[in-house]
């Protein structure tokens, strides 16, 4: 037998899904089917879940976390205990952020958590607040731009890359490191008088890079979605060495959303948990635990394998290229392997995005980035089959070229 028991064909997606004896699916695109690989959907990390089974199973009874309030000692009154704790462990064993002497301050995400920092960091004057700009440098998360612009706030607005700015007075740089898009290490920019950073860290877990210090900043964003995988449950967490500003972001949450779902904290710290029980030599023994890190390193190493021996040899498509560095976790040196792959297409006056989406491949343009539409960013962090799919796709449109220009 194959292990097929049952065939599903949903006509609207143009897929056909194949449910396996192990529960496990994998959905079997039609030739016509388009390929999302605009999100950064981290549905990569399902296989690794889906062999755990009942291990990660959280459940919760009616009378459970009726209260608004998880603990009234805390100034950040709707943290979960146990979710705190995780956190910290996490963030120890990995080696990637300092944790002593910081406040934590969890959100929905850290999309809710960059608009608390930015409303923390910003002049709350009664008469007139003067703006503060926010800055980035190019390439730059797309979403900077639509946090501080979305409200029009007459706190913050967006004042473009921090490449170019030159204006006088207070700033907010995010620093995305490493960068969404491109995976570079980066550190702050502008370094001018009356500037405040807030680091975004999503990806500085092992996975993606290599560990080389733990990151010592004065705001530090994490987010379940990229650490884990579990986008769903719209966990983050910030690290944040002033109890003053910690105590703004705070308040933010409090009128924003009265606090954070303790359902999904829980289960954050479950997940977190288990993780650091697959890298302990003292709980391995015991269960059947890969470990997480290494496990999805090995995806996402076997990925980008695949996409550079398919662009390696050809005139049209680039990738970014990473140094090779020594990890303070793994303990050995390692390639960096992003969750995105920041590719330039090298033929004059072609737009990438119009060229991929020819072939029905839906990525983010370069232009939303603050770059040149010859630019554009690729989900590594897909399904296997549409990541099957995009690689197959990839050689079609280069062997095309390739003719084309012949």
């Amino acid at each position: 037998m194959c292990g097929v028991t049952k065939t599903v064909v949903e006509n609207k997606s143009s897929t056909i899904s194949s449910v396996h004896e192990n529960g496990s699916t994998r959905n079997h695109h039609s030739e016509g089917a388009i390929i999302n690989l605009d999100h950064g959907d981290p549905t990569i990390y399902e296989s690794y879940w889906k062999k755990l089974g009942e291990m990660s199973r959280v459940t919760f009874l009616g009378h459970q976390s009726l209260s608004y309030f998880s603990n009234k000692k805390n100034f950040c009154w709707f943290l979960e205990p146990k979710l705190e704790e995780e956190i910290k462990n996490i963030h120890n064993m990995v080696g990637n952020a300092i944790v002593e002497d910081r406040h934590i301050v969890v959100g929905t995400g850290s999309s809710q958590l960059i608009q608390a920092a930015l409303y923390a960091l910003s002049d709350h004057s009664l008469n007139e607040p003067n703006t503060i700009s926010v800055v980035s440098a190019s390439p730059y998360y797309s979403a900077y731009q639509e946090i501080a612009d979305l409200l029009r706030s007459g706190l913050f607005k967006w004042a473009g890359d921090a490449r170019s700015f030159d204006k006088d007075g207070p700033y907010i740089e995010m620093v995305t490191s490493p960068n969404n898009p491109d995976g570079i290490i980066r550190q702050g920019l502008v370094n001018r008088p009356n500037g405040v950073l807030i680091h975004d860290l999503a990806y500085y877990w092992p996975q993606y890079t290599a560990i080389t210090s733990p990151a010592d900043h004065d705001i530090m964003l994490f987010t379940l979605s990229k650490s884990t995988g579990h986008a769903g449950s719209r966990i983050g967490w910030a690290l944040v060495r002033d109890k003053d500003v910690a105590k703004k972001m705070v308040k933010f949450m409090e009128i924003n959303s009265i606090g954070v779902s303790k359902e999904a904290q829980i289960r954050a710290a479950t997940i977190l948990e288990i993780i650091c029980g697959s890298c302990s030599q003292s709980v391995k023994p015991n269960i059947d635990l890969d470990n997480f890190f290494e496990y999805n390193k090995n995806l996402m190493a076997e990925r980008w394998k695949r996409l550079r021996d398919v662009v390696k040899k050809n005139d049209i498509f680039y990738v970014t290229k990473y140094p090779i560095q020594y990890c303070n976790f793994t303990g050995d040196f390692t390639e960096a392997y992003p969750a995105f792959a920041w590719m330039k297409c090298k033929l004059e006056g072609v737009d990438c995005e119009k060229l991929f989406k020819e072939h029905k491949i839906l990525t983010r343009s370069g232009r939303r980035f603050g770059c040149d539409p010859e630019y554009v960013r690729i989900s590594m962090l897909s399904g296997d089959d549409d990541f099957d799919l995009f690689i197959q796709r990839l050689s079609t449109i280069i062997g095309s070229q390739s003719l084309n220009d012949n």
